[in-house]
């Protein structure tokens, strides 16, 4: 089969590979129909992930079709279409019973981290009765790829813990795909203000058109200013980092208000300095969170009855062959206006 793999820091290359079999008597083996490319991708690609190592087929989103079982699944079957989680859960370990399935004890992110990934043909889901979902009926399978890990994540990581509530102030910085997940579920809350933060007019004119009330380029080095200047010098109530960057991590510090919440989303490579000599009596609390997927259901419900649709997110489709393509879109976003890539297998 055909596969998008990890070759080193700057590396990558598309290759043949074997098609997986199931391993496990919980395993499943699903042929891919669409599959995307995530942020975190670019971050393997960059070194920013250790755990993922040369030669790890990447890609932990998609939707696809049962293919074959272990003898321990009972759930799927052979045939069912399915989306698949980027977070595999046994569903009986400690954390999964706490909800937290992104530390289950043998799994959590895995897929196209410490085990193959779906940027390929075929992929292995382990534990695939609480690791895939079933696809209704009619459903948009393009659309459902976002409810892989983008939708989720903006939603747990960004919405949730930072605890949006009706008439507050949200800052979202970073307009990219993860960004404007969350500004999409943050609607499910009817907050007051939505401002977006990021250095790209283009994105920030589709922020508008999801539903910003607010936009801030933040090129001069002044956002947190402008931030201000429309919260009457207060600042947001919840402040979501979506970029990953010690820069736009500190952004959040200066423009958070008090009693808010700074709400982590973006991956960090680097370290990046907590400024507790302001903060410190500010009543700030930061979360930070792998997204546990715990969402996913509810979520789906939401798309299924067009209260939400992830596809917007959508700007780009190629074939599987055409991989490298796609991340040379994906990664120079800003002069190709990509959002989500879909690859069709």
């Amino acid at each position: 089969m055909k596969a998008f793999v990890y070759k080193g820091p700057g590396k990558k290359a598309l290759e043949d590979r074997p098609v997986p079999d199931v391993k496990a008597p919980t395993d499943a083996t699903v042929k891919i129909i669409k599959t995307t490319i995530c942020g975190t991708d670019l971050h393997i690609l960059e070194g920013d992930v250790p755990t993922c190592t040369p030669g790890r087929i990447l890609g932990h989103e998609g939707v696809g079709i049962v293919e074959k079982t272990g003898p321990g699944v009972t759930a799927f079957h052979q045939g069912d279409h399915v989306l698949i989680s980027c977070i595999s859960a046994c569903g009986k370990c400690e954390y999964c019973r706490r909800g937290m399935y992104s530390h289950c004890t043998t799994g959590g992110w895995i897929l196209g981290n410490t085990i193959d990934g779906t940027q390929a043909e075929y992929v292995r889901i382990p534990h695939a009765d609480t690791s895939l979902y079933p696809i209704p009926p009619g459903a948009d399978e393009e659309a459902l790829v976002m409810l892989s890990d983008i939708l989720p994540t903006g939603f747990e990581c960004g919405v949730l813990n930072g605890r949006v509530e009706p008439g507050a102030t949200v800052a979202i910085v970073g307009a990219g795909p993860i960004g404007l997940a969350a500004l999409l579920t943050a609607q499910f809350y009817s907050p007051a203000e939505i401002i977006m933060i990021d250095l790209d007019d283009n994105r920030l004119e589709v922020a508008r058109r999801f539903g910003a009330t607010q936009t801030v380029n933040s090129k001069d080095g002044k956002a947190a200013e402008k931030v201000k200047a429309l919260t009457a010098g207060r600042g947001a109530d919840t402040a979501i980092e979506a970029v990953g960057l010690p820069a736009t991590f500190l952004l959040c510090e200066d423009l958070v208000a008090p009693g808010g919440i700074i709400a982590n989303v973006g991956v960090h490579g680097t370290k990046v300095d907590l400024h507790l000599e302001r903060l410190w009596s500010e009543n700030i609390a930061i979360t930070t969170r792998l997204v546990d997927t715990v969402t996913t259901p509810m979520l789906l419900k939401t798309v299924q009855s067009k209260k939400i649709d992830p596809k917007l997110l959508i700007t780009h489709r190629f074939k599987l062959d055409k991989i490298l393509d796609a991340y040379e879109t994906f990664g120079h976003a800003a002069s190709t206006g990509a959002l989500k890539v879909i690859i069709e297998a």
